[in-house]
Formats: structure tokens, sequence, C-alpha cells
């Protein structure tokens, strides 16, 4: 019922920033929640962030006062500045959404940085 497409992925030297959206369409309810997830080659995909409200936010320890998560509720879309980029933020992003208890994934999209 519900799709999310994320955008916004590429390649970027350290120090840079990337913007990733990640749209949502199908059946929105106003009762959700969304969030960022990574995962690097090799490794486990982790949580980068989420937004439970407009301003209830919650992130991982290595990208605190780097990434922020924000919503657009208007355009059900979710967003995440990621700035000052290390190397170790090489991943593919998900996004994912709960929506009336149901989770729901993205495609994902890549996000390389390169020194």
């Amino acid at each position: 019922q519900v799709q999310l497409v994320e955008s916004g992925g590429g390649l970027v030297q350290t120090g840079g920033s990337l913007r990733l959206s990640c749209a949502a369409s199908g059946s929105i309810f106003s009762s959700n929640s969304m969030g960022w997830y990574r995962q690097a080659p090799g490794k486990q995909r982790d949580l980068v962030a989420r937004i439970i409200s407009g301003s209830n936010t919650n992130y991982a320890d290595s990208v605190k006062g780097r990434f922020t998560i924000s919503r657009d509720s208007a355009k059900n879309t979710v967003y995440l500045q990621m700035n000052s980029l290390k190397t170790e933020d090489t991943a593919v992003y998900y996004c994912h959404a709960i929506v009336d208890g149901y989770h729901y994934w993205g495609q994902g999209t890549q996000g390389t940085v390169s020194s």
C-alpha cells in the first residue's frame, strides 16, 4: 500500500554534504514514523536517524551534530541532511516508515564519501 522512493545519493569528498529525500506514496496516515537506516559493505543495517513527530528525533551517536532528519508532512517526504561527511558514512541508505503498525522499506540509495 505504501511505497518509499529514495533519492539524493551520490559521490562526495570528505567534509562535503548530501541531502537525501524519501517520498512516500500510497495510503498515508497521520500516525506514522519515518527514519533512515544505512548498511555498509559487510556490515549490519543500522539506524541512522528517525522522526516520530515534527520535532521528536533520534540519531545514532556516530552522526549526531552532523546529520539532520526532517519531514514535510504535506509532501509525505522525509529528508536527511548529511554534513561534514566522512568515509565511514559510505553506505546504502534506506528509508523506513511505520504506518498503522506496518513496516515499509525503500530500495535504498548509495552514498559514497571519498578521501
